[in-house]
């Protein structure tokens, strides 16, 4: 039992290093984190790289992997794409084997005490983020050291020494590696175990690689698991990842197995730890190697395994999805795309509402109204995942985007409900048969295409961050705010003198309110971007 407690504890400390660690390097990569995402193109070696240096800063394949299937949900990667963003995954995570066989453990209290001490003693924010990392790092080594030291009296059991011996067959060997990552979530943590094991004397070479190999193909599990719920592309991208490595898997097994093994005890033949480490690195980019010039049968076979066209969901959100908010600095630019998509179905919204006033069209009117109801809906969704996001480690800047964010939805959502109105004004206008006088409608005419500009400009300054754009919705609400109150004067006037029937007036000044409330919540958009900016 204190076998068990201690190496479930030393596990619990390697888990919580490692996340650490990699949540610092995610603060201090940021944006080129996300910059690194967003050159993704379809050239399939370009998305090996990416996936390495991704799955190398987050310190998970299992991250990365459930990250590309949040993107292939939200339609933001293909297929091929996604492919090699996987495989790289698969050399990214031999990193951290690498890392623990070093065998740091004896500097790692120095190295935790002096990321607490940046912790402590400075309060730069980058400082703050290189303390995490530090921090997570040596608590990694220690979890490791002690896994190790609570491990090695069990090679004094005999139920141990007959399960060892077990291992000789190599399918219960992939077979015990598969489980044990599906159990931890992890196939660094499993690799981890393998390691301390291996530090004992308590394994050989020999036997750790069929369990390295079942390590591989439980590291699918997670992907697999996410992907439920998800569209059928999504499907076959944790497909792809699971075929991948059971394809690899097959091949070491039966061919090169053996000449691996040779390799890296010739290698390093005193050092069974580097042996595994190396061991693994070679089979992810081996196996890499190999399957990369057939990877387009990779993305046919998941095809005809999951089988049926996808559906397009073009009512919900279309940039967003919850896997991707396990690499903050990527959800967060998703969650920008994602309002300004909100921001153009609401300015396409306005122009229908204004199109049915002029055209006098009922079946626009019920448009409008059925998009309002769309709208709400997005608006809803993106505010419980912008809630979600603010729970995840960002960044101050980072902070400062998604309340940003949430200020943002809740003004265009408040032109959508101006756009609402008009609608209604208009229904009003067809049902009671209003006529308005030339005069009336070449007003409301001009002001409609001002107030569209500005609520254009206004989107425009939230895609670019352009202090400039954002200081024209400035100067053109100050516009409206003039023409507002002269339209309103010069319709009075209408009205004492009988030339405007006064049902007719009252829906004028009623829409010239709302047009000049959405020039109110423009400028607010303008004004969070020039905050943002200081």
């Amino acid at each position: 039992m204190q076998i068990a407690f201690g190496v479930l504890g030393g596990l619990g400390l390697f888990l919580y290093g490692m996340n650490l660690m990699g949540t610092g390097l995610q603060k201090a990569a940021g944006e080129k984190l996300k910059k690194l995402i967003e050159v993704l193109t379809s050239n399939r070696l370009m998305g090996v790289i990416i996936g390495t240096i991704v799955t190398m800063v987050i310190q998970s394949s299992s991250a990365t992997t459930v990250m590309v299937i949040g993107f292939v949900n939200a339609g933001l990667m293909t297929l091929n794409q996604a492919i090699g963003v996987i495989m790289g995954a698969n050399i990214g995570t031999t990193m951290t084997a690498q890392l623990i066989a070093f065998k740091l453990s004896d500097y790692a209290p120095v190295v935790v005490a002096i990321g607490v001490a940046i912790w402590l003693f400075s309060s730069r924010k980058k400082n703050k983020e290189i303390a995490e990392i530090l921090i997570g790092f040596g608590i990694l080594f220690i979890g490791m050291d002690f896994m190790s030291s609570h491990l090695k009296p069990l090679g004094e059991y005999q139920g141990f020494r007959d399960l060892i011996i077990s291992l000789e067959n190599p399918v219960l060997g992939i077979l015990v590696g598969f489980g044990l990552t599906t159990l931890l979530q992890s196939s660094s943590a499993s690799i981890g175990l393998l390691l301390a094991l291996a530090s004992q004397g308590l394994i050989t070479t020999d036997l750790a690689l069929p369990i390295l190999f079942g390590d591989n193909i439980g590291t699918t599990t997670t992907a697999l698991i996410s992907s439920i719920g998800a569209n059928k592309t999504a499907k076959r991208a944790a497909l792809m990842h699971f075929l991948f490595n059971i394809v690899g898997t097959i091949i070491f097994m039966v061919l090169l197995r053996k000449p691996v093994e040779a390799l890296v005890i010739n290698f390093t033949p005193n050092n069974i730890q580097r042996q595994i480490a190396n061991s693994h690195t070679l089979f992810n980019l081996i196996n890499v190697v190999i399957q990369f010039p057939f990877a387009g049968l990779l993305v046919l076979a998941a095809k005809k395994l999951i089988r049926g066209e996808e559906q397009e969901d073009v009512q919900g959100l279309k940039y967003l999805d919850t896997r991707i908010i396990e690499t903050p600095s990527i959800a967060v630019g998703q969650a920008s795309k994602e309002v300004l998509r909100m921001g153009k179905i609401v300015r396409d919204n306005l122009r229908t509402a204004v199109e049915a006033f002029y055209q006098k069209d009922e079946k626009l009117v019920r448009k409008v109204f059925e998009e309002e109801k769309r709208i709400n809906e997005i608006e809803r969704d993106i505010t419980k995942y912008l809630i979600q996001l603010s729970n995840a480690p960002l960044t101050d800047l980072q902070h400062a985007t998604v309340t940003t964010l949430f200020h943002a939805i809740n003004d265009i959502e408040r032109v959508g409900d101006h756009a609402d109105n008009i609608a209604e004004l208009c229904q009003d206008r067809i049902d009671n048969k209003l006529w308005f006088t030339d005069t009336a409608l070449d007003e409301l005419h001009i002001m409609f295409d001002k107030v569209e500009d500005v609520f254009s400009k206004s989107l425009l300054a939230f895609k670019t961050a352009d202090p400039k754009i954002a200081e024209e919705v400035i100067t053109l609400e100050a516009e409206i705010d003039i023409m507002e109150k002269q339209y309103r004067d010069t319709h009075i006037e209408r009205l004492n003198t009988q030339s405007c029937e006064p049902s007719s007036g009252i829906i004028f000044l009623d829409l010239i309110s709302n047009l000049e409330r959405i020039s109110d919540h423009s400028l607010n958009i303008a004004m969070y971007i020039l905050d943002a900016l200081k």
